[in-house]
């Protein structure tokens, strides 16, 4: 497939497939949800099935401007109601997306995380990873985990490191530069997770983590910045040229992704990982762009490999 180095690229290449993915979405009558999903509808490959209050989504299509009769929508007493039948229709393959609309997150992934009729199969690891547009990178960039995982172990990580690498794929990076950051690149006792650094990049080395390769503990200006590594004359495998980048906690991949998206105007599409299918959640401060983008990225990754 031709390399996917924009966001915007997505919608064009899921139009070239000339496939259409089916959303599911829980508890619709949202306005900026309503919005986006009109636009990804617009855009001629997505089918929108929208859960909730019927009165009030029509009124809300109405006070947008929207014609709701591209939608499916189906009525519901309550956003309970809402939720599962949402989730059930995609855990039966009558929809390819699960999307959170106007629902708290926590009811919302009780339903995605319940053991009989939820997404999450048994023993998977359940986290997030978003793909970043910056202006002042000449790349895409993968982060996790942003948004699910607050202290990750080395399994979790090793699964981070693995969903990363599977969205990286199908925007047509074949072997992805994985930096896993630190305030440090050297391995020892004062960051313990430079320990889980080391093991990670020895799993590379064997086989265990396939299809990428792995560096760490680095710095963000030795994974992004080629100039770093000459000055601080720090061999390393990734040159400053990182696709995907794996930070030690929540605390720090949130703080991360919030602060280029509010100092250098970035734009961001990210997904939950681990579930059977793709599930959308996004963030009320994220923008209407990157909402469209949430949606998009979700399609190309319900998209046969």
């Amino acid at each position: 497939m031709t390399k996917i180095t924009k966001l915007s690229q997505i919608s064009e290449h899921l139009n070239k497939t000339g496939k259409l993915a089916k959303v599911a979405v829980a508890v619709a009558e949202d306005a900026n949800t309503i919005s986006s999903i009109n636009q990804a509808v617009g855009e001629g490959w997505l089918h929108a099935i929208l859960h909730g209050n019927r009165n009030k989504i029509v009124a809300l299509c109405e006070s947008e401007g929207i014609d709701h009769t591209r939608f499916e929508i189906v009525d519901h007493a309550d956003e309970t109601e809402a939720t599962l039948a949402a989730t059930a229709m995609v855990k039966q393959d009558a929809a390819d997306i699960l999307m959170k609309g106007l629902v708290g997150t926590d009811k919302f992934l009780r339903s995605v995380l319940d053991k009989e009729k939820g997404l999450l199969p048994p023993k998977a690891v359940m986290s997030y990873t978003c793909a970043l547009e910056i202006p002042a990178y000449d790349k895409l960039l993968f982060v996790s985990d942003t948004a699910v995982l607050t202290y990750p172990d080395l399994n979790q990580k090793k699964a981070m490191v693995e969903y990363s690498v599977k969205m990286a794929h199908k925007f047509g990076i074949k072997t992805p530069k994985v930096a896993l950051i630190s305030a440090t690149e050297k391995v020892g006792a004062a960051m313990p997770n430079t320990f889980d650094d080391a093991q990670l990049c020895k799993m590379n080395e064997r086989g265990q983590i396939k299809n990428c390769v792995i560096d760490g503990p680095l710095d963000i200006f030795l994974a992004c910045d080629p100039e770093a590594t000459k000055i601080k004359q720090t061999p390393n495998l990734i040159e400053g040229e990182a696709d995907i980048l794996i930070f030690p906690n929540l605390e720090s991949a949130n703080s991360f992704y919030k602060g280029v998206m509010l100092f250098a105007k970035a734009e961001l599409a990210g997904l939950i990982q681990g579930t059977s299918k793709p599930v959308v959640v996004m963030s009320r401060s994220e923008s209407a762009l990157s909402k469209f983008y949430c949606i998009a990225l979700a399609a190309l990754m319900a998209g046969e490999s």
